[in-house]
């Protein structure tokens, strides 16, 4: 027989789940009552049940209070007494307050306070021990990762928060403040923030004392050299490398009769040059060494390396008469073809049929050709009609269309009358009444090897290479451009150069023409605005609409550090 409290439970049970399944939540079935259920049961059967039915009860019940939210009771944390000073507060490990457990333990101590460092001051970097030299601006995450490596038993505390504190730049020094974690009395955790004071030692670095005892005393040189009669590419070349930052490592840069050098204080700034050369230009690069001493004892050497890099003096507009092997293995190309880009490769083009081919800098030097002509021989033509052969077609990156024009030389225009009929690539921009710039074949003395070999070639009076705006360019002469490009910073030879001054600011106008007309050669350097230009409403009536310039979206602020500090100080004020 059931004793009387077990009965009497589980009449209660049964109660209390017959009063749940009423306000029981939806997604939760009743509980099962299939083992109680016959009346007949044995009463050990029916104490082993009753024992599994509230234990499956239960947590069906706690499952049903998570997850409706029902049922919960909350939770307050009680407080407790400082046992030093008193007062409230949350129970911890060690039963103190942050301010008495801050005055019993220093997690602090041990810690450096004061750091000494050696900066650089004239390429403004630090030494890392024991002879790495790190670059790093001021209050930047660099300085920061430096200044934390550089303190010893930082292993003893976690690190959690690091920032800089305000100094004058001039003060000499650089104030950290760190927060640490530690664990302290009986497993409590402790934080606590401190300052630490970096003092800067100027010291120099090997290279520039090196550059400042004797600024000759170079490792690596890197000389520059085109074989042709202008300097149109280094005009480029410059420009990029001021983009790209290839220079930054220079010590001294000078210019020569045919190139540029570039002197480095170490051979890896150099080799990292030469290859930058090698993806924008097409060159061919050999080096040399010499050596300067020789310590017997340690078996160390000194050398002086040299890098000659010769750039391929095919330039961009060059006529060129390929070589019958060269013009074999491009598809019968040519043999006249026009370079119309020159990047690490030569862009080649036939202005008669619109076929282009590319040739790398191996494919180049491997057989190596001149050009029939330069772009400094270039004559300006007048076009008398044109007439379209073809649609306009995407070439190369680069829009063209065939067209047959009658042409005749500006020179010779109303006194001998001599036209030309020829055949361009130009069809899409030329219309009658417009100049053009282009090759005059049929007064030309070509004593060229390559052209002899093609017997029974027939050519062309005339062939264009781009429109001329030299007539509407001449109500603008003397105006300033609304943009302007940054130089490096090149020492000249005066007594070299004094008899091609003229020549050269010639040709760097040409430059800049030639930047105002195309903007994919733009595309890859930087234009900055000038601030001496100022328009007025009657320069922009008077010199036309179809004159090309560099739309305002191209051109880059030149931050200027003097305008910034103006700017703060009105502020300010």
């Amino acid at each position: 027989m059931l004793s009387k409290t077990e009965a009497l439970i589980g009449q209660q049970f049964m109660k209390i789940i017959e009063h749940n399944s009423h306000h029981a939540h939806p997604s939760f079935p009743p509980p099962r009552r299939r083992l109680i259920s016959s009346p007949v049961a044995g009463e050990a059967r029916f104490s082993l049940s009753l024992s599994r039915l509230i234990q499956s009860y239960l947590l069906e019940s706690l499952a049903m209070e998570q997850d409706t939210g029902m049922f919960t009771v909350p939770q307050t944390i009680g407080s407790v007494l400082c046992c030093k000073c008193g007062i409230p507060m949350a129970p911890n490990a060690a039963n103190m307050c942050v301010t008495c457990l801050r005055s019993e333990v220093d997690i602090t101590e041990g810690l450096q306070k004061n750091v000494i460092i050696m900066h650089c001051p004239e390429c403004d970097s630090y030494l890392q021990p024991p002879r790495t030299w790190i670059k790093a601006q001021w209050e930047s995450k660099e300085l920061l990762t430096f200044c934390v490596k550089r303190l010893k038993n930082l292993n003893k505390v976690r690190l959690v928060h690091a920032e800089f504190v305000w100094t004058e730049p001039h003060s000499k020094r650089i104030k950290v403040r760190l927060k640490v974690q530690k664990e302290v009395l009986n497993g409590a955790i402790l934080e606590q923030s401190y300052i630490i004071e970096y003092v800067q030692q100027d010291h120099m670095c090997e290279s520039c004392s090196r550059v400042a005892a004797n600024p000759d005393q170079w490792v690596a040189a890197v000389q520059l050299r085109q074989h042709v009669p202008h300097r149109r590419t280094f005009f480029y070349l410059e420009q990029l490398i001021l983009k790209h930052d290839a220079a930054a490592r220079a010590i001294k840069i000078q210019q020569m009769e045919q190139g540029i050098d570039f002197f480095f204080s170490n051979r890896s700034h150099g080799v990292k040059f030469v290859e930058f050369v090698g993806k924008v230009a097409p060159v061919r690069s050999r080096t040399d060494k010499q050596l300067v001493s020789h310590d017997i004892k340690s078996n160390n050497y000194n050398y002086k390396h040299t890098f000659s890099v010769e750039i391929s003096p095919i330039c961009r507009e060059d006529l060129i008469c390929l070589p019958p092997k060269v013009a074999l293995s491009l598809g019968n190309l040519g043999p006249l073809v026009i370079c119309s880009k020159v990047t690490n490769s030569i862009a080649l083009l036939d202005p008669f049929t619109l076929r282009h081919c590319f040739l790398d800098a191996d494919q180049y030097w491997r057989s190596s050709f001149k050009c029939l002509l330069t772009s400094r021989q270039l004559v300006e033509y007048i076009v008398l009609d044109v007439e379209s052969v073809s649609s306009e077609v995407n070439v190369g990156g680069s829009k063209y269309a065939l067209a047959d024009a009658q042409v005749a030389r500006v020179s010779d225009f109303g006194k001998n009358d001599i036209i030309f009929n020829i055949r361009t690539h130009l069809g899409h921009l030329l219309s009658p009444g417009d100049y053009a710039l282009g090759y005059d074949l049929y007064a030309a003395n070509n004593n060229d090897i390559d052209l002899e070999k093609y017997k029974g070639l027939v050519l062309p009076e005339a062939i264009l290479v781009k429109k001329s705006y030299e007539e509407k360019r001449q109500k603008k002469r003397g105006k300033p451009r609304s943009w302007k490009l940054k130089t490096l910073n090149m020492e000249v030879d005066d007594t070299k150069v004094r008899g091609d001054q003229e020549k050269t600011s010639n040709e760097y106008e040409q430059f800049l023409r030639d930047l105002e007309e195309n903007p994919e050669l733009r595309f890859n350097i930087s234009l900055y605005r000038n601030k001496d230009y100022q328009p007025s409403e009657m320069a922009s009536v008077t010199d036309g609409e179809d004159l090309p310039s560099v739309p305002l979206e191209e051109l880059l602020a030149d931050l200027d550090l003097s305008d910034v500090e103006d700017s703060s100080d009105s502020m300010r004020e």
